[in-house]
């Protein structure tokens, strides 16, 4: 398993400089990879593919979902920028990889997933693996969680059409978002959204990706 994780991040790490030219990133913050490295994804994928859990490659979690490749995990991680006593909101828990990550980066997880299953296979495998600064609820993430907003960060991962207003409200200034953005089941551009103090927004394509479709996105 070592060398399986030694690997996958020297892979990750290739990309990162393959990619140089249309992300800017020469390599990811050191915590990003110490969190990748940290989180064991043969936790986080079907039995059936755990040959494959450390492949930089997604993988089929069910019910048409996926868990993503690990270089787009890593790098969506690396454009929140978050800081230790951040608060984060995703969209699409899937299996639950992605938040696990991100609990090790900042204080506070909510995560919110569509389909409910999933929703019940990922709270059960954190309080097994022992995230407890995650809260995962089943439900339709296009409205996001009024609740606890403002976030310091928001993560989508599942291709939306547009920016839904509801993220874009509850991201708070000085915040970044990060989301897929454009034609569902096809190709769309990773996007990056920062709200400045003043509320005002710099929005910008990062790369171009393919993420299943944003289940429940209003007018979809």
């Amino acid at each position: 398993m070592k060398e399986q994780l030694k690997r996958l991040l020297n892979q990750i790490e290739a990309e990162v400089r393959l990619t140089l030219g249309m992300t800017g990133r020469r390599a990811l913050d050191p915590k990003v990879m110490s969190a990748i490295a940290a989180t064991p994804r043969d936790k986080f994928v079907p039995d059936r593919y755990l040959d494959s859990a450390y492949d930089n490659a997604p993988l089929p979690i069910g019910h048409g979902q996926t868990i993503s490749q690990p270089y787009i995990v890593a790098l969506m991680t690396d454009l929140l920028e978050l800081e230790e006593h951040a608060k984060v909101l995703e969209i699409g828990t899937g299996s639950g990889y992605q938040a696990a990550i991100l609990s090790l980066l900042c204080e506070q997880v909510y995560t919110i997933e569509y389909v409910p299953e999933l929703a019940e296979v990922a709270n059960a495998r954190f309080k097994e693996l022992g995230y407890d600064n995650i809260k995962c609820i089943a439900g339709n993430g296009y409205d996001g969680w009024p609740e606890y907003a403002p976030f310091d960060g928001i993560i989508v991962t599942a291709a939306a059409t547009h920016i839904p207003v509801a993220l874009i409200e509850q991201l708070k200034p000085g915040g970044r978002m990060v989301i897929p953005v454009g034609a569902q089941n096809r190709y769309q551009e990773l996007t990056l959204v920062e709200k400045d103090e003043n509320g005002e927004l710099d929005i910008r394509g990062v790369l171009s990706v393919a993420f299943v479709p944003f289940q429940g996105e209003h007018g979809s």
